[in-house]
Formats: C-alpha cells, sequence, structure tokens
C-alpha cells in the first residue's frame, strides 16, 4: 500500500472540481530564443507576447510568471501574463475582439470549436519535443489528424482510501482491489453506518473509469460508442453497488465531491484526481490516506485522464517567439518545477521518473497514463457530456441500457 506524503497538487484538478466538466492537465530543456530555426507558416515579429491563464491560485500563477520571466530574460521578448476570471468568456471575447492573447490555456473541449472558426494555430508539429509527450495526451489535442497543440500537464483519477478505516476493516496491503469482484468486496467490508465503502461524483467523469475498464468509452476512432454492452455493464455495475448501498454518489454522502467525503470521513474510499492531496493537506491534513491503481474490469485497466494545452492564437504576430515559450514552459525543468508549486503531472515521458522519485506516493496517478481514457473532444462533446451527467444522477433507479441510448444519439449527431 502507497502511503501518501504530504504535498500540494492542485492546478488542472482544481480547474475541473470548479468547472465540472474538465479542465477543471515537454522537452528535454530549454535553448533560449534559438529554436533550431523559423517554423514553416508561423508569424515572425519584434512583439511582446500576451499569455492567458486559468490559475488555480497564487502558487500556479507564481510559478508561471516565474517561468516566463526566465525566457523572457533569455529571449528579450516581453511577456505579459494574464490571470482570467472566466477563462472561456474570455478567450471568446478576446477571439470575437480580434485581439486574443498570444498563447492560452485551452481545455480539450473548446479546442474544435475555435479549430473550426479559424481562431487556432496548429502548431504541434512544429514542437521540437513533440515526441516526449504522452501519445494519449496527443491525441487527446489532434482533430482530424492535425496535432494542435502543446498539452502542459494532466491528471489521472486513481483509488485514494482512507488508511485507518482499511486497518479497522481488517485489510492490508494484499487486500488492495485488482478487479472489480475484488473492489465489491472491500467496499462492503468498509461500509458502516457511520460511511459508506467507495463514493464518487455524478458524473461521467468519474463512472466513465468503469466503462474504460469494461473495454467502453464513448467514442473510439471518431465513432460514437456510447451503447456498447460494455458500457452498459460498467453502468450495471455501479447501479447494482449504488442499490446495495456499498457505493455512492458524493452528493448523496452530504459531501461536493469525493474529497471532502474522503476527508470527512462519509466514505472509506473514493474515485478521485491527484489534486485531491492539496484539500487533503490544507483542509483534512490529519486524515491518512493511501492511493492506489483502480482496480481492472472485464475489460482491462482503465481511467480517465485530464489535461489543458497552450493554445496559440492563428491572429498572433509573433507565432515563432510564441512556440519558443511554449517548449521551455512544456520543458522538464519547467513541468516539475510546476509540479513542485501547484501539482500537476509533467506531460512529458521524460520527466517520469524524476516525478516518481519526488513523489512516490503518487506513482498510481501516473501508472494511469499507460491506459487512460479521455473525454470526448468533438465540438459539442460538452453539452453531450452535461446531458450523461443529468441521467447519470438517477442511475440507482434508471436504465443503464436506456440512459446509454440518449448518449449514443446524441454523440453520433456531433461525431458522425
Amino acid at each position: 500500500m502507497t502511503r501518501h506524503t504530504t504535498r500540494a497538487l492542485v492546478g488542472t484538478g482544481a480547474v475541473l472540481i470548479a468547472s465540472t466538466l474538465v479542465l477543471t492537465g515537454c522537452g528535454s530543456g530549454f535553448s533560449g530564443g534559438d529554436s533550431g530555426g523559423d517554423s514553416e507558416g508561423l508569424t515572425s515579429s519584434d512583439d511582446a507576447l500576451t499569455i492567458l491563464i486559468g490559475s488555480s491560485g497564487d502558487a500556479e500563477t507564481a510559478a508561471v510568471q516565474s517561468a516566463v520571466d526566465a525566457w523572457s530574460k533569455d529571449s528579450g521578448t516581453e511577456v505579459d501574463v494574464q490571470v482570467a476570471s472566466d477563462l472561456a468568456q474570455e478567450l471568446s471575447q478576446g477571439f470575437a475582439a480580434g485581439k486574443p492573447a498570444d498563447l492560452f490555456y485551452l481545455a480539450p473541449e473548446q479546442m474544435a470549436g475555435f479549430a473550426k472558426n479559424g481562431s487556432l494555430q496548429a502548431y504541434g508539429d512544429e514542437l521540437s519535443n513533440k515526441d516526449d509527450f504522452y501519445p494519449s495526451l496527443v491525441e487527446n489535442f489532434t482533430l482530424d489528424g492535425t496535432f494542435y497543440c502543446a498539452p502542459k500537464d494532466f491528471s489521472t483519477l486513481a483509488l485514494v482510501i482512507n488508511s485507518q478505516m482499511w486497518a479497522d476493516a481488517g485489510l492490508t496491503d494484499a487486500d488492495l482491489p485488482k478487479t472489480w469482484d475484488d473492489l465489491a468486496t472491500v467496499a462492503q467490508k468498509l461500509t458502516t453506518p457511520e460511511h459508506v465503502g467507495l463514493s464518487f461524483g455524478a458524473e461521467y467523469q468519474r463512472v466513465g473509469t468503469f466503462m474504460a475498464q469494461a473495454g467502453g468509452g464513448l467514442v473510439d476512432d471518431g465513432t460514437a460508442i456510447a451503447d456498447d454492452q460494455a458500457n452498459v455493464d460498467a453502468l450495471d455495475y455501479v447501479k447494482t453497488h449504488l442499490d446495495d448501498g456499498t457505493f455512492a454518489y458524493a452528493k448523496d454522502v452530504g459531501a461536493g465531491w469525493g474529497g471532502e467525503a474522503l476527508g470527512k470521513g462519509m466514505a472509506a474510499m473514493v474515485i478521485e484526481g491527484n489534486w485531491i492531496t492539496g484539500a487533503m493537506e490544507n483542509d483534512f491534513s490529519s486524515v491518512d490516506y493511501t492511493v492506489a491503481e483502480l482496480p481492472e474490469g472485464p475489460g482491462g485497466a482503465g481511467t480517465l485522464q485530464f489535461t489543458n494545452c497552450w493554445g496559440m492564437a492563428a491572429d498572433s504576430p509573433n507565432q515563432q517567439a510564441a512556440l519558443d515559450l511554449v517548449e521551455h514552459l512544456t520543458s522538464a525543468d519547467s513541468q516539475l518545477a510546476f509540479s513542485k508549486a501547484f501539482g500537476p503531472m509533467p506531460s512529458i515521458a521524460s520527466a517520469a521518473d524524476q516525478w516518481t522519485s519526488d513523489n512516490p506516493a503518487l506513482a498510481p496517478f501516473l501508472a494511469g497514463a499507460d491506459y487512460a481514457q479521455f473525454p470526448p473532444n468533438q465540438d459539442g462533446a460538452a453539452d453531450v457530456v452535461a446531458d450523461f451527467n443529468a441521467q447519470l444522477e438517477s442511475l440507482k433507479t434508471g436504465d443503464p441500457a436506456q440512459i446509454l441510448g440518449t448518449v449514443q444519439s446524441n454523440l453520433e449527431a456531433i461525431v458522425e
């Protein structure tokens, strides 16, 4: 059983919690102002750069500002870092006014719409560190075969366990669940009149882990697969254990999200992302907890990933400098500094060993990078997922096949 260390991990996950749907999470070094020559098709000028971020707090803002200042000093290009109060709204306003930031945090569900109307510069193939990004993250920001933007970091979901409740139930490291049957068994042993065995949000962004573990998902290679039998089996499994009281939605135990359910002793286990550690340190520091990989289902291992990228404006007059700045911000040194400051996992494989060494108790989150799925990134997908979430709230009394049939119809309208 992997014991936790006290670390503040928020960032991407904090944005996810605030926005419900997502966020809401790289190179081998920084070579100053020389990125290896001009990249084909990118604008170049002496203009200063503006970047727009959606910050989780002072730690994230300061870390980004520090990294930008270092690049600016070396390159000679001035950069203005702006912190959005409503990132999606301010991005849209900037594009509409013809004065967008040169670089900005961009969520996957926003990418397709902005790409369709010509607002985005697709620069992914120009990155010198392109091959260092995890393949699933590259896929997350690829539309119609075009890699648009560099993933700035990411988070995954894992099983987070109250260590004292685990021990009180007579469970040991050997009982960490490896299968759905194991999970059902330990959830039953952990369920008492005071707390439920397992809790998670009433949303695809948590329940979707079971769909992935069943071998399903929402979209596969551009095809809607929501009504596949694997997904029906996944929701049937969740429904069964909502019915028997060993699983419960966070709201049904009186919590706003999984971290609160775990911290306040409402649940012995929760499905959450690595941002939970910041909340546990800040709000529930007396609670000892353990992180484990989610158990495999009939289809194998499965989790969900959440990320943002560094979007680049098609109208930026200095895209070459913006590209160079992105390569600096996604380098191993920068991303490890960001992780230490505000918690997201680096989006590049070359930083994995150092990150794991720095965060051994959180290694199960990074392990999920090898098999993580991501929410659909097609234009209109956010609305489909929002409707799915509304239906999942009544899963305990609903018909999984009927729910997924509606999701299938909605997805087909946007992906086919």
